[in-house]
């Protein structure tokens, strides 16, 4: 294990857990000793695409722990979050912030509010986009419109 960091943060819905979120999750605990993940709630996913498909917030907390505990990840928190900054402006002690290309403005727009409050930016770990085999990206509103599975592969 490499890792560079004491405490790191990724956040998500984290809906029909699948092969992009896993990549997401295994470098956060990659690269950080202790690892706290914003959770959305059902509130905040109210205007996200096929949002009436989202699995609710206690089916997808349970899936996440299934993943750790499969997987023998144990120093975690998972923490409800309400909007897209969750408490990443709040943890003092919070050093890097794990996230996608696709969600890179996100980690800027929380390092903005720390830094609004006195605290340190996080340092930004990005990872690649994980790809299906339409050649798009694996994302849940493509699983949720039935045009993929969680692995990637067409569903017909």
């Amino acid at each position: 294990m490499n890792m560079r960091y004491k405490k790191v943060v990724v956040g998500g819905t984290f809906d029909r857990l699948h092969l992009g979120h896993k990549a997401l999750l295994r470098k956060a605990f990659e690269v950080g000793k202790y690892v706290y993940i914003g959770l959305t709630s059902d509130e905040m996913i109210k205007n996200k695409p096929y949002a009436e498909k989202i699995l609710p917030y206690e089916i997808r907390l349970r899936d996440l722990i299934k993943f750790f505990e499969v997987n023998g990840y144990r120093n975690y928190r998972i923490i409800k979050i309400n909007n897209a900054i969750g408490f990443a402006d709040k943890l003092k002690s919070l050093e890097a912030i794990v996230v996608s290309e696709e969600t890179y403005k996100g980690a800027l727009i929380v390092n903005k509010a720390r830094e609004e409050k006195g605290l340190k930016p996080l340092a930004i770990v990005k990872i690649g986009i994980v790809k299906s085999r339409l050649g798009c990206k694996i994302s849940s509103s493509l699983i949720r419109a039935g045009l993929i599975d969680p692995f990637g592969n067409p569903k017909r």
